[in-house]
């Protein structure tokens, strides 16, 4: 096993350490971290794409779009709502989404351009 990857000193750089660790602290973290995790179900990543594509869409037309029941897509939905990523308006008995803002595009958008760039440096 090569030891190139180990660290023999307890701290290279502890000013670098301190001052990542102060801002750190002063961050909501914890909520990036969810707002990824809504976003890594595959069905909920398809469903915030098509929102990409239309400003907004029924539930009924979102579970077309992934081929689901209403049911399941109004549970994806219904997370990603929860999380703040899109917003709800209400039409009699029909439900439309759209994103919150233009940063949930923008994550998805950056999101699928860095894939294809893995993909071409791998």
């Amino acid at each position: 096993m090569s030891q190139k990857d180990t660290c023999d000193i307890y701290c290279y750089d502890e000013a670098k350490v301190n001052r990542i660790q102060g801002n750190m602290q002063n961050e909501d973290l914890s909520s990036v971290a969810q707002l990824f995790k809504a976003l890594a179900d595959e069905n909920r990543a398809k469903i915030s794409y098509a929102l990409c594509q239309d400003e907004e869409l029924c539930v009924c037309d979102v579970a077309n779009i992934i081929g689901s029941t209403v049911a399941t897509a109004s549970h994806h939905l219904r997370t990603l709502h929860k999380q703040g990523l899109v917003k709800v308006r209400k039409e009699g008995k029909l439900a439309f989404y759209s994103l919150d803002d233009d940063h949930v595009k923008q994550l998805i958008i950056i999101a699928l351009a860095h894939k294809k760039e893995v993909k071409v440096n791998v």
